[in-house]
């Protein structure tokens, strides 16, 4: 059956705008773009102990068969989430499908009518979905500006509101998906105190990138007492699937009977969670693996100084180094240079980005090599200048 006219014509419009999304092909080029950041998703050891935990506790099931509430609770999710709480300096942990689940689940139900939200204007879409979602007032502060921020909290301070309007949620990440950069953590949770608000992190690009132990930044930097809600992803740095939302024994209990997303939804496999449960034992003792993440990281600082091209990157201290090269076909093009060379450099495009911010995003890993690093950075350096 035809397309509707209506979708056809946006599908031409995406195409006419260089921007229509299409699955790539699976290409053996030197990785710099997927969010495998520590090498857990290729971890033959990890896939190995995964299979023998569940053999070990005689856990025959392929499915969860059935939503959490009714019969997908099996016994494997208790142990995993007083793991991950206990990880994380966390009361308590609530496992989501996935990372976009948990960020629908929680704003679509913890903000009330109103409430108000103040979330920062470059968070994840699935932050915005579930703002949309959500019955409370939402208001975009400038990206990882404290000032802009205040100036909405004192026009929502309860000395001013209205009565009525009972909770602020200030909500940002860690590490920003698409610039990785960071907040100033300290500032935003001395702002949270000062204006009675909760404070809300997306630690998706964090987990397995800072920390001792890669328990994130928030907890690296001994703030998790203060953070009311943290988002933690496992497809990025635990290299397997699922989510976790990390708070008060309460929040999981609000969760559990008000978050749509985890209510009426499949649970995750015994062997998913399984996966979850022994990456985050494998993290505890993976000292060298993020030493080696964090040493390809800062000698890829060193190479953008070395390189003259540091100006046409966001700051970044994580794993995402993102070059601005403004316009669909030209950082398409550069891009498909840089596959042709053997590496696999993703072009970031309008809309995903504003226009005039598309970019070339570089994902590091602790398997990167520093003559890859260095290989990619100068061809980068012949194809801009």
């Amino acid at each position: 059956m035809e397309l509707p006219k209506s979708l056809q014509a946006k599908l031409q419009q995406r195409q006419a705008n260089t921007a229509l999304r299409q699955l790539p092909k699976a290409k053996s080029l030197v990785d710099f773009a997927s969010n495998d950041y520590i090498g857990f998703a290729h971890n033959e050891n990890l896939f190995h102990q995964t299979h023998q935990y569940l053999l070990a506790h005689n856990i025959k099931t392929n499915g969860a068969t059935g939503s959490r509430l009714i019969s997908g609770n099996h016994n494997l999710y208790e142990v995993t989430e007083n793991f991950i709480a206990q990880f994380h300096q966390a009361e308590a942990a609530l496992i989501f499908n996935s990372g976009y689940d948990a960020n629908v689940g929680f704003f679509s139900s913890v903000p009330q009518r109103n409430d108000i939200i103040l979330y920062d204007e470059l968070c994840h879409a699935s932050i915005r979905d579930g703002i949309q979602m959500s019955h409370a007032k939402a208001y975009k502060f400038q990206h990882n500006d404290t000032e802009d921020l205040e100036k909405l909290l004192l026009k929502f301070k309860p000395e001013t509101r209205n009565p009525q309007l009972a909770t602020i949620y200030i909500v940002t990440e860690s590490v920003f998906s698409m610039d990785g950069d960071s907040p100033n953590l300290e500032a935003l949770t001395q702002l949270a105190q000062k204006y009675k608000a909760y404070l809300v992190v997306d630690e998706a690009h964090a987990l397995g990138v800072f920390g001792e132990q890669g328990e994130g930044l928030v907890q690296s930097s001994g703030l998790q007492e203060q953070v009311f809600a943290r988002i933690m992803t496992f497809g990025k740095g635990l290299g397997c699937h699922g989510a976790a939302i990390l708070g008060s024994a309460e929040l999981k209990s609000y969760l559990v009977n008000f978050a749509r997303s985890f209510i009426y939804t499949t649970g995750l496999s015994p062997h998913s969670v399984a996966t979850i449960l022994v990456s985050y034992q494998h993290l505890a003792k993976e000292k060298e693996t993020l030493a080696l993440l964090k040493n390809n990281i800062i000698f890829f600082n060193q190479e953008k100084l070395r390189l003259g091209l540091k100006p046409m990157f966001v700051y970044s201290k994580s794993a995402i180094q993102s070059a601005i090269i403004p316009g669909n076909d030209t950082v398409k093009h550069i891009a498909t240079q840089l596959q042709q060379q053997g590496f696999d450099v993703k072009p970031i495009l309008s809309p995903t980005v504003p226009e005039g911010q598309e970019r070339l995003r570089f994902c590091l890993h602790s398997y990167n090599s520093q003559a890859e690093i260095s290989n990619v950075l100068e061809l980068l350096s012949t194809f801009v200048f």
